[in-house]
């Protein structure tokens, strides 16, 4: 039962963390949404076999984390709930790519290298995928969607089905509740009820999805998700992008460890 109460607040909790006033939250999200994407663009623009070049773009959440003043353990958790799924697609790579590479001096499997190089790349947009949310919020990101032309109906189905998970779980939650209500002492739900269980989730679920759809019709929705009053693109939002862009393609053209380690050990004078 905590298990659902904690996913419940943790569902919330981005949501929450877009209302607090900072210098990033203050950003355009139609700006944070196009430096995201270019970000995206470059991290993935790299070659397989690259992992140096991939380092200096930790930079950018990391200053994130700490401008936005975002905590950084509840955001690691969502993180690390996706890193099973990036281990599984690059876990394979070493055993169909056997060829040998140096690296750092060391002679190393190309497999591991590009598993390696699959697991940086997936954290880092993941990373900045949810900051991206944490600093701007589904309703505002919306709204930064649509003034790039993404059709309404993408925007409502997203939306929607951002909002409706966390329905979904508070029926989880008082169908557990319920159970466990008329099952003392047992913990978590019988294997032998999880067909019923399921279905009961699913009926609840239909009925609860209908009541919030007729909700919405008296309060006048039309099919467009009312997402707020945006304000107008300023100066520092351009500035904000601009100097961004500029570092992520500063980074993706120069090997940035390369020339600071170049610099250090004198190779370059």
């Amino acid at each position: 039962m905590t298990n659902v109460i904690n996913s419940i607040f943790n569902m919330r909790l981005l949501d929450d963390l877009a209302q607090k006033e900072t210098s990033i939250h203050s950003i355009h999200p139609l700006v944070k949404l196009l430096t995201t994407i270019v970000y995206l663009i470059v991290v993935i623009s790299f070659g397989k076999y690259e992992i140096g070049s991939l380092l200096p773009f930790v930079f950018y959440p990391v200053l994130i984390f700490a401008l936005a003043e975002l905590p950084v353990a509840p955001i690691l958790k969502r993180i690390l709930i996706v890193e099973p799924l990036i281990i599984g697609i690059g876990i394979l790579n070493p055993l169909f790519d056997h060829h040998t590479m140096v690296l750092g001096g060391i002679v190393i499997s190309r497999g591991w290298v590009t598993f390696l190089s699959i697991f940086i790349k997936c954290g880092l947009t993941v990373t900045v995928s949810i900051l991206l949310i944490a600093t701007t919020g589904m309703d505002r990101l919306g709204a930064a969607l649509r003034m790039l032309k993404v059709p309404k109906i993408f925007v409502l189905q997203l939306l929607l089905t951002y909002r409706y998970i966390a329905v979904l779980m508070e029926e989880v939650a008082r169908m557990q509740r319920s159970y466990l209500l008329r099952a003392p002492g047992q913990k978590g739900v019988h294997w032998r009820v999880w067909g019923p269980f399921a279905g009961q989730l699913l009926l609840r679920t239909f009925d609860r999805a209908q009541r919030v759809y007729q909700a919405m019709n008296l309060r006048g929705f039309t099919g467009e998700y009312n997402t707020g009053n945006v304000a107008k693109v300023r100066g520092k939002d351009f500035a904000y992008l601009a100097v961004w862009s500029f570092v992520f393609i500063i980074f993706r053209i120069y090997n940035i460890p390369m020339l600071i380690g170049s610099l250090l050990t004198g190779v370059i004078k």
